[in-house]
């Protein structure tokens, strides 16, 4: 993969994991539209370096939020803390079983599936629209409400499907604070990251043969600090309600997405 691309690749993925958009739709656009040829070890490996990027930008930026759960899983009292650290792992389920279980059908949906792409960023942008018109509120993320969170970020394992977008809008559609869903939406994924990283990092298909530092390395940057900045502004657009103007460019790229694909 050359510089440029890989350059692209970052922003990309450090925009989109959390702007409520596709991480994932989006790279697989990128790729059609960069003509993608490398093999697929080349191609895993760059999705490894870019997230973890991405996470360790997470980890950057709610670092004091995450000594608080760690703290919370050790502290052995029934506080807020330990709740919170409850209430996190309960999300993860869903998304580790799926990953565990249908791991080969969800690689087969990343093979340039733009028309499955296209129609995932429409639902996402009716969740996002639907989202947008719910009102705020000062409620707090509940036990079972964490589950369903969890229900759909595992959902949005579908390429097209933006993670944030669908664990944020199913947190406000149940009335919970704005800001509270989309820290508690950012948090929960930090684990499963790293996991799922760690396991692809295991795999037999990972090889580190023909490494190329400098693609790697300048994807990792771009992805980390577009990530930073993503990140907060994130935070800042759900507490002042401004989703739907991701709804709307998901329901365009989306569109055009399909069209693109009907017409090659």
């Amino acid at each position: 993969m050359d510089l440029l691309s890989a350059i692209i690749l970052g922003i990309i993925q450090g925009l989109t994991e959390f702007l409520p958009v596709s991480s994932s739709g989006h790279l697989e656009l990128a790729k059609v539209i960069l003509g993608d040829d490398t093999v697929a070890e080349e191609s895993m490996l760059m999705t490894v370096v870019l997230h973890f990027a991405t996470a360790l930008s997470t980890v950057v930026i709610f670092r004091k939020d995450i000594i608080k759960i760690i703290k919370g899983l050790f502290s052995f009292k029934w506080n807020d803390e330990l709740q919170f650290s409850v209430k996190i792992i309960i999300s993860m389920v869903p998304a580790a079983i799926v990953g565990v279980l249908y791991d080969d059908l969800i690689e087969s949906f990343f093979n340039g599936q733009i028309l499955l792409v296209g129609a995932m960023l429409i639902l996402t942008g009716v969740l996002l629209f639907s989202a947008d018109r719910a009102k705020n509120t000062n409620k707090d993320v509940s036990f079972i409400g964490s589950l369903i969170i969890g229900v759909s970020q595992a959902i949005a394992i579908l390429p097209g499907i933006s993670r944030s977008g669908a664990t944020i809008s199913t947190s406000v559609l149940m009335g919970v604070d704005r800001e509270k869903a989309a820290r508690f939406s950012f948090l929960m994924v930090v684990p499963l990251i790293f996991g799922k990283i760690a396991k692809d990092v295991l795999s037999d298909d990972f090889t580190l043969n023909n490494l190329d530092t400098t693609s790697l390395g300048a994807g990792f940057v771009a992805a980390f600090i577009t990530g930073l900045f993503a990140c907060t502004w994130m935070i800042s657009l759900v507490k002042k309600s401004k989703l739907v103007y991701f709804s709307i460019y998901c329901f365009i790229v989306g569109v055009l997405a399909i069209i693109w694909q009907l017409n090659h």
